[in-house]
């Protein structure tokens, strides 16, 4: 009885949290980008140092700050002792034992174009995505519409086509992927899935700027997926961001396996069952609730809990300011 109270209680403590950091704009100071580095496990600090291009290095280093801040202010685990790990496709996680407060927080960064974004959850699965539009680098958008023609499906791309003007289509085109890689990211799967597999009816056609909007449903072989939702926004003008919410894997998805509502199996009753049941219940609950708008953080505000982890190095400044700021064609950079 006790296990299905503190079930049903979960993510109480906690509401969704959405963030974004403009590292695009971002100039750091000698002093700031230094304090940075002392705020970093030393893998992620090396990490970082290695990036060619200062764009990749910001936006690296604000979505590390951004999850240790998400973590000493939520979960309030002093922020030089969180320990962060990779699992073996990448995605970071909180390798910290959790024994009561949220312990299924869940959370996911993006970073491309001007931006890094957070998503994160107390106990939905959540992946998150944003895309910047822009023109194909080297080719034109018609070989670049072949050249992808593989990732969407018919439907996916008769919408795409309804729009009367190149960048109209792109746009579409960048909104579809962001949904597409949110949901891949929310479940921890990556190379080798079947983007066919999954199709996405969006609504509205257009967004709006700055609002929410979480009409859009997705089918993934072909039936409807009522257990996930999507959450979209236009952070800017160019710029679209999809988040992706659905069961914590503990509910009964293995991150590595995609399968569709019909090819899920029923459990046998019992006490470990209801349990199952309330955490369910509270999951539909989570999804169905009122979309969070993200919120525009600036530096301060990812250092504002920080805790130094490791002395001030002249050397890592120097390394940094000797980078090109990017590349002649802005590309997406591992999170």
């Amino acid at each position: 009885m006790k296990l299905c109270k503190e079930a049903a209680g979960l993510g109480c403590k906690m509401e969704g949290v959405r963030w974004a950091f403009g590292c695009g704009s971002w100039r750091p100071r000698c002093s700031e980008w230094l304090l940075a580095a002392r705020c970093v496990q030393d893998e992620e600090r090396e990490r970082i140092g290695r990036f060619i291009f200062a764009k990749d290095a910001k936006a690296a280093m604000s979505g590390r700050l951004m999850i240790r801040k998400l973590i000493a202010e939520k979960m309030k685990i002093p922020w030089n002792e969180i320990w962060l790990k990779r699992t073996i496709k990448g995605k970071p996680f909180l390798a910290n034992p959790v024994l009561n407060i949220i312990p299924n927080l869940n959370f996911n960064i993006s970073h491309q174009g001007d931006y890094t974004v957070l998503a994160a959850e107390p106990i939905l699965q959540v992946g998150v995505d944003i895309m910047k539009t822009d023109f194909p680098g080297s080719t034109s958008v018609a070989e670049f519409f072949r050249i992808m023609k593989r990732q969407f499906t018919d439907h996916e791309w008769n919408t795409i086509h309804t729009a009367d003007h190149e960048w109209e289509k792109l746009d579409i085109f960048y909104r579809y992927w962001a949904l597409k890689e949110s949901f891949i990211k929310a479940v921890g799967i990556g190379i080798g899935f079947d983007l066919q597999r999954i199709e996405f009816h969006v609504s509205p056609l257009h967004l709006q700027e700055g609002h929410v909007h979480k009409e859009t449903i997705m089918f993934l072989d072909g039936e409807e997926e009522k257990n996930w939702a999507f959450e979209e926004t236009m952070l800017d003008d160019r710029h679209h961001i999809a988040v992706a919410l659905g069961k914590q894997d503990a509910i009964g998805k293995y991150p590595g396996e995609v399968s569709s509502s019909k090819d899920k199996n029923t459990r046998q009753a019992g006490p470990a069952n209801k349990t199952i049941h309330l955490l369910s219940f509270q999951v539909q609950e989570n999804i169905n609730q009122e979309p969070s708008q993200f919120i525009l953080l600036n530096y301060q505000d990812l250092t504002s809990s920080a805790i130094t982890m490791a002395p001030e190095d002249p050397m890592y400044w120097k390394n940094f300011e000797a980078k090109e700021e990017k590349p002649s064609r802005q590309h997406k950079v591992p999170v």
